[in-house]
């Protein structure tokens, strides 16, 4: 394992809907990350369900727990939280999926050599023996954002000068709000690559884009169709 050249604060931003079932996993594989120099901000979205409680039960002070008295969307959420960071780096995290235990440490030393802006990680479908991306990450990134979002957002590792360049999140898209953030960064010249290890496990069941497909895939055309 390669030795992290400097430690600057990671700040991991997890919204969580009720998913009291997955929570304390996904969170533990963030608090038990080599890289230790993190905060962990979590956004209850207004669950009906276990999780707060789960949260609160959680111990370490690296972990800072807000509460939304209603649901407002993943998108408003990570705005939200994006205010409230403190680190010069951020890192995505969902609720039901885990980042194996170098993830946050492989992937910095992969932004900081490759001086990128940016950068995703390639992932196992949780359940299954298989990959994801399985191709798309081969190609140049300009051209296949054109059809289609070959990043992982829980993957997420990004300079936050430049998310607060582009504006952030665009409140206006509730889903497909990666896609959109990704084509932004492409757009202003970020340098954004996707680092061909797994190091994440990704549910892909019962979640927002299978529950939500149709509502996905209309937001991933207007994006899409957009002039970027």
């Amino acid at each position: 394992m390669n030795k992290v050249i400097k430690t600057p604060l990671i700040s991991v931003l997890l919204s969580v809907y009720n998913d009291d079932e997955n929570i304390k996993k996904s969170i533990d594989s963030i608090l038990s990350q080599s890289y230790k120099n993190i905060e962990v901000l979590v956004i209850d979205d207004g669950s009906t369900d276990k999780t707060y409680k789960i949260l609160n039960g959680i111990k370490d002070i690296r972990l800072k727990i807000f509460r939304n008295k209603e649901n407002l969307g993943l998108t408003k959420c990570l705005n939200i939280l994006i205010k409230k960071s403190q680190g010069q780096i951020l890192a995505r995290q969902d609720s039901d999926d885990i980042s194996l235990p170098t993830r946050l440490e492989l992937q910095y030393n992969f932004l900081h050599k490759s001086q990128l802006d940016a950068c995703t990680t390639r992932a196992f479908i949780k359940n299954t023996k298989k990959s994801i991306p399985r191709f798309s990450h081969l190609l140049p990134l300009n051209f296949v954002i054109k059809y289609k979002n070959p990043f992982i957002h829980g993957t997420l590792m990004v300079k936050k000068s430049a998310v607060l360049n582009i504006g952030m999140y665009d409140e206006n898209i509730k889903y497909a709000q990666d896609y959109k953030l990704f084509k932004e960064l492409l757009k202003e010249n970020y340098k954004i690559k996707i680092l061909k290890t797994r190091l994440y496990v990704l549910n892909m069941e019962n979640n927002i884009s299978s529950l939500k497909k149709e509502d996905q895939q209309n937001f991933f055309r207007k994006i899409q169709k957009e002039n970027l």
